[in-house]
């Protein structure tokens, strides 16, 4: 058994012995696990009680299955469904199950589906789920996936406080630094403003200065004494 109780899967092989040559490309492809069996990206659940929750469950393989085998146990000893499958052609058919256990999948499309739903869940219900296959096609290779069953009164709505907190803070924080840019350019369009019109007026000072040296030159030269 590996961790979490998932067994590991038979490489799909015709030979357990070491190949006599390196591996080419082919062979690599050749050694994927041949049978996998999933209960989806998270193996926990929670559900409420009295009501109705999926346990989820698929399985791969590299070449097909002929009279496959899978079963579901609770806390690993308990079997509460059992079916078989003939081929990919026809669906799973029962061979036991627990009354409150009903079958959801089909293994005649895309996906080889064999989960369940367990009815009228209670709290003596939470625990460990294992979904169990066996396939003759394949040496009778094995694998299995287990998912945990929580059964609470009702559900806790998550608490977003901090999360709302933190969306306020750097909210203000970006607000704050628009503003803060919007001051500054209106500063300094006043202070270009301002030094434009020190500028003009310094120009034009100038331009007054040099008009009245000019003219009261013009003067002194005209009241000038004629010389004797």
């Amino acid at each position: 058994m590996g961790a979490g109780g998932i067994a590991v899967g038979k490489p799909c092989t015709a030979s357990t012995r070491p190949p006599a040559r390196p591996p080419t490309g082919l062979h690599i492809f050749a050694v994927a696990f041949a049978l996998e069996v999933s209960v989806g990206k998270t193996n926990t659940v929670m559900a409420l009680n009295n009501s109705n929750v999926l346990l989820p469950c698929t399985f791969t393989t590299c070449i097909g299955f002929q009279d496959l085998v899978f079963t579901w146990y609770f806390n690993s000893t308990e079997m509460i469904y059992h079916g078989k499958i003939k081929s990919k052609a026809s669906e799973p058919f029962l061979v036991g199950r627990n009354p409150r256990v009903e079958f959801v999948g089909s293994t005649t499309g895309k996906d080889n589906n064999i989960s369940i739903v367990l009815k009228n869940v209670e709290f003596s219900d939470a625990g460990k789920y294992t979904c169990h296959v066996k396939n003759p096609k394949e040496k009778d290779a094995q694998h299995n996936a287990t998912i945990f069953l929580t059964v609470v009164q009702k559900m806790v709505e998550a608490d977003n406080t901090v999360t709302l907190i933190i969306v306020g803070v750097v909210g203000g924080l970006i607000g704050l630094l628009i503003l803060f840019m919007l001051v500054k350019r209106v500063v300094l369009f006043i202070i270009k403003k301002t030094q434009d019109g020190k500028k003009e007026c310094l120009v034009s000072s100038s331009g007054n200065d040099n008009t009245e040296n000019g003219l009261a030159g013009s003067k002194a030269e005209q009241k000038a004494p004629p010389k004797a």
